[in-house]
């Protein structure tokens, strides 16, 4: 799927868990409402049309890992954070490729993309193969929660589920995670 992540360096590990330091980075960015595995697909179609070329000056932007997914921050605010729910909102994201700066990377001709610039963010994050199946992701990220739970972790936002592997790879060859930001 990609050759480009995102810099980071793991400041520290503890079985499945590690806390990472993500450099800033830039994504490109859609919210799509409706059932969590039909809005992750529909934000990929909307997004993988803006790296292959609909955007201002036509440039195709090579396809970067990892594809994320979190809920909206509205809805983050309102109710409990669940994958399961419709009629929630999602945030999905493509990373960018390192090369390009917010002057340099092509404007989205669609006004549903979005370029964000992230600054430098400590995460906590536990990786787990396997289908992004809601039971998979429901364990994995209540791992997490418990984990960052346990270790009294300040956190800033959702979880944030993070796919590297096209649809195509084998269940035991995938890499997933989940991301929690954290304060501090």
């Amino acid at each position: 799927m990609a050759s480009d992540e995102p810099a980071y360096s793991v400041e520290s590990k503890d079985g499945d868990f590690e806390i990472r330091r993500y450099e800033p980075l830039l994504a490109a960015e859609v919210t799509v409402g409706g059932e969590r595995s039909a809005a992750i697909s529909q934000g990929f179609r909307l997004l993988a049309d803006f790296i292959f070329g609909n955007n201002t000056s036509k440039t195709k932007i090579e396809m970067t890992a990892p594809v994320t997914q979190q809920p909206s921050e509205k809805i983050a605010m309102t109710v409990p954070v669940t994958q399961q729910a419709t009629g929630n909102e999602w945030k999905v994201r493509f990373i960018m490729p390192a090369q390009y700066t917010a002057e340099t990377l092509p404007v989205p001709n669609n006004k549903a993309v979005r370029i964000v610039a992230e600054p430098a963010k400590r995460f906590a994050v536990i990786r787990f193969s396997g289908w992004s199946s809601e039971a998979n992701l429901s364990e994995h990220r209540a791992l997490l929660e418990a984990w960052v739970k346990a270790k009294a972790l300040p956190t800033a936002g959702p979880p944030v589920a993070a796919f590297y592997n096209p649809p195509w790879s084998l269940p035991f060859l995938r890499r997933n995670e989940y991301q929690i930001e954290l304060t501090g």
